[in-house]
């Protein structure tokens, strides 16, 4: 018995839908599959940048210093992505503060900003020296300018007059001004927040190195 045309058109049609959306299922299983995607990835420029700046890939936390969660992120993800894509050249890193916990990130963020102005490689020593310091309990005040004093002190290269100086008088709110416009551009609602160019990692994939390994290495082309 013979399969009427009819019959074979509607099967050849069936077929043809279902090998197009199986193509447009692979196609865009890219960036939508790590978490939001932005029409572009937040501006750098004037921000704290580390490893080459022709990276292909940019890698941004929005971060804050009271943050226990950006310490986690800071000791544990990002020394993986030193090694894996940072000191190849695959990616930088930046950091963009972010002011949720009010006087005390304010006044880490200033003073952070300031060894920035003074040697953009020293700033990073005086970074990750900022998280480690970070108590487990932070009921009680933390970041005071003694505080900021100290942990400036071990860290060769930092002018310590300028440093307490310049942070005790604002000098440098402007730059906090811009970071937090570029927070509410990117509708940044928690830290650490982490953007693969102009991806923004889903909140559970945050502390997940594989899947951020994943959203780098479809960006990379691998």
């Amino acid at each position: 018995m013979k399969k009427s045309p009819l019959k074979i058109i509607v099967a050849i049609t069936l077929i043809v839908v279902v090998l197009v959306v199986l193509l447009v299922v692979l196609v865009n299983r890219d960036t939508e599959s790590y978490g939001r995607e932005f029409d572009e990835a937040p501006s750098i420029e004037g921000q704290p940048v580390y490893g080459d700046p022709d990276a292909p890939v940019t890698v941004v936390e929005f971060g804050d210093y009271k943050c226990p969660g950006c310490k986690a992120w800071d000791e544990g993800i990002f020394p993986q992505l030193e090694q894996d894509y940072i000191d190849n050249g695959d990616m930088q890193f930046s950091f963009v503060n972010v002011l949720f916990h009010g006087e005390e990130s304010t006044l880490a963020s200033l003073a952070a900003e300031t060894v920035h102005a003074q040697d953009s490689e020293v700033y990073w020593d005086f970074h990750h020296a900022l998280f480690d310091d970070q108590p487990e309990n932070q009921q009680e005040l933390w970041i005071t300018p003694d505080k900021i004093e100290e942990i400036a002190d071990g860290i060769d290269g930092i002018d310590m007059e300028a440093l307490m100086e310049d942070t005790e008088s604002n000098t440098l709110m402007d730059e906090l001004i811009k970071d937090d416009d570029l927070r509410k551009a990117f509708e940044v609602e928690s830290t650490p927040t982490i953007m693969v160019n102009n991806i923004m990692i889903e909140d559970d994939d945050t502390f997940d190195y594989e899947a951020i390994k994943a959203a780098i290495d479809a960006e990379l082309g691998n």
